[in-house]
């Protein structure tokens, strides 16, 4: 497994010595309501 912490700018680097069947597709972002200036906006 591999792991990082940081601007995120070298991913592509740090992946390429990772085989496709060992990387994480990532995780979704939970839904979460929006707030005040959200509503204002049209967003749910």
């Amino acid at each position: 497994m591999t792991t990082w912490a940081g601007c995120g700018q070298h991913v592509d680097q740090v992946m390429a010595g990772v085989p496709a069947a060992q990387q994480c597709p990532g995780h979704p972002r939970p839904e979460r309501p929006a707030g005040r200036v959200g509503r204002w906006l049209g967003r749910r």
